[in-house]
């Protein structure tokens, strides 16, 4: 068989083979290296488990290392943040390699050369779920020696949790201990993370470029070519620049007397070219409560009209507290400038590292304005404020309809968060605007987050929610699309709330998808009923543990939605139990079963 023969079912023409065998035979070995490299690098650019080649155009490195960008995220952040990154190095002639922790081969590990890990902070302190098992692997005795490995770490996390940024620095301090060497010291983002990430990019791009450019050797007749950015792919409205969607609904959907508020919110995308799976979350591009801002305008005497510069544009400081910083809740950063400005004694007691878990209590009990009015600074400047506060930050709701459905519209389930502190009512920054600041009309800056880690099985799977108040949002997308799509699979909902009675979420419609066999089974839990025992949905599944374990048996993907802190743990812990009864085995073995339950992404959670 000929060498053409043997590439023609590979897609290469006869003319395209003709040039390559003539290209072939004028090459110095050192020139086929190149070569090689060249097209491995112009591969990497469909990046393990990333964007296409057509969005990152990677020239490859003659002779340099090999280059790999590792990411561990819950809400997608960590993944943009390696693509730019991917994109920065492919332009100045590296050939990176993108990864996700989930999809990673941990036997590649021993083999890596430069790697440059992003990865956010979920909670207190654990790192994010689908990456789960890759800390477990790096932190375990079966992780390997790296003494030829160099590498950087930004970390991405929240500085009003005690443990700020943990995953970043467990993973840095883990890397360090198996012998690998910093490529440059590790750097930790808070929320507003822009900045520090893209300077962190370039510092670490920079030396690799400088390291490549030291160590390339000249390769007579050829010129390394510069990447061209096609900007194919790249959506007209993200983060960034969110689109405006009018609201076409916004209703109350528990009864006159529940004892908590949801509302059922539509909102049309239509000639946005905004597309989502079921299971993606709704970027909100969050507005402050003017009624917030003006009592923090009067604590602090400044006034509404003020101009400031924030970004290189000169505004009023109403409207930069309104719509550019968080003016709710108070962050160490704010604390630490106050403290510096007023001097106050029981503030500058909270500060240091060592007095993270105080500090983190009473900002929880504290809002900016709680501060202000307790440590008074009369003639404070608008920079000195703003300097304490952080960027006003978008909230993200799980979509609960699907585009097969209701073509054009993103329909979402808030519950309003609302509470008193001080003796005075609070509420939720995007929830309050969306239940009590939003007509029917109004428009709302919107943009689409893709979650990889919570979506519907490729195959007809059997599916399991688990879902408690708006948590249930994503499975009613999910059976929208396998209506709307004629899927044949089997599915079972799990549904929790208070009362039967007034917060039975969507129950015309599961009941109709349950009579139309587009649900095959549900199970619902109260809380709250008179006369009956709390009833949440962990207690369901025990009761239900032979069939649910038998679905897992036969394939069934597991899903769970809803608050991490209490139902999400109280489901793993029962996951856990049913598997170790059903099948019995012990504890170890159980976790075991999980655990690769969701390295094979047959358990996905989308928590908050």
């Amino acid at each position: 068989m000929t060498a053409f023969n043997s590439f023609a079912e590979g897609a290469l023409t006869l003319e395209q083979w003709q040039h390559v065998e003539a290209l072939a035979r004028t090459l110095t070995p050192a020139q086929a290296r190149w070569i090689s490299g060249y097209f491995a690098g112009l591969d990497a650019g469909l990046l393990r488990g990333g964007a296409p080649a057509a969005d990152i155009a990677a020239p490859a490195a003659a002779q340099g290392r090999t280059l790999t960008i590792l990411y561990g995220t819950e809400t997608g952040n960590s993944r943009d943040l390696a693509k730019a990154l991917a994109a920065a190095a492919a332009e100045r002639g590296l050939s990176p390699q993108i990864a996700d922790m989930s999809d990673y081969k941990t036997r590649l590990l021993k083999d890596e050369q430069d790697l440059l890990v992003i990865v956010s902070t979920y909670g207190e302190g654990d790192p994010p779920q689908p990456a789960v098992g890759f800390f477990e692997f790096l932190e375990g005795k079966r992780a390997p020696k790296l003494e030829k490995v160099r590498f950087s770490v930004l970390a991405l996390g929240d500085s009003t949790y005690e443990k700020y940024c943990e995953a970043g620095k467990r993973i840095d301090a883990r890397l360090e201990e198996l012998g690998a060497t910093r490529i440059g010291g590790r750097v930790d983002c808070d929320i507003d993370y822009d900045d520090p990430a893209a300077a962190w990019s370039k510092a670490v791009v920079d030396r690799l470029a400088a390291d490549l450019a030291q160590s390339a050797t000249a390769l007579p007749g050829i010129a390394v070519p510069s990447a061209i950015p096609t900007g194919a792919g790249t959506p007209a409205y993200d983060k960034k620049k969110p689109f405006g969607a009018t609201v076409i609904e916004n209703i109350a959907i528990v009864g006159r007397y529940s004892s908590k508020e949801t509302r059922h919110i539509e909102l049309d995308l239509a000639g946005s070219g905004l597309t989502y799976e079921p299971g993606d979350a709704l970027g909100i591009a969050a507005v402050n409560d003017a009624a917030v801002v003006g009592q923090l305008l009067e604590a602090t005497g400044l006034s509404a009209d003020a101009e400031i510069t924030v970004k290189g544009e000169t505004i009023a400081l109403a409207e930069a507290l309104e719509n550019r910083f968080e003016v709710a809740i108070a962050s160490p950063r704010f604390l630490d400038q106050w403290a510096k400005l007023t001097g106050a004694a029981e503030l500058e007691a909270l500060r240091g590292e060592e007095r993270a878990a105080e500090r983190l209590l009473y900002l929880r009990n504290h809002h900016v304005v709680d501060i202000v009015r307790k440590f008074p600074l009369p003639g404070v400047d608008a920079d000195s404020l703003l300097a304490g506060l952080r960027p006003l930050q978008p909230r993200l709701y799980s979509i609960a309809s699907s585009l097969a459905a209701a073509p054009d519209e993103a329909h979402l389930t808030v519950a309003p968060v609302r509470y008193t502190l001080h003796g005075e009512p609070r509420s939720g920054v995007a929830s309050s605007q969306l239940a009590d600041r939003i007509e029917i009309g109004d428009t709302v800056p919107v943009y689409i987050q893709h979650n990889p880690h919570f979506g519907l099985p490729k195959t007809d799977a059997p599916i399991i929610m688990i879902g408690a108040g708006t948590g249930v949002a994503p499975y009613r997308g999910f059976l929208q699309e396998w209506e709307a799509t004629g899927t044949e699979g089997r599915s079972w909902l799990f549904f929790g709330e208070r009362n039967f009675r007034s917060d039975f979420l969507y129950q015309t419609e599961w009941q109709q998808w349950l009579k139309e066999g587009v649900l095959t089974r549900m199970d619902v839990a109260f809380s709250r009923d008179r006369g009956q025992p709390k009833t949440y949905v962990q207690h369901r599944m025990l009761q239900q543990a032979k069939d649910l374990y038998a679905w897992l048996e036969e394939g069934a993907h597991v899903y769970v939605c809803g608050d991490e802190k209490s139902m999400a743990r109280d489901v793993h812990e029962t996951l856990i139990q049913i598997v170790s009864e059903q099948g019995r085995v012990d504890r170890d073995t159980a976790e075991d079963y999980v655990r690769r339950l969701a390295s094979d992404h047959r358990y996905q959670r989308d928590v908050y």
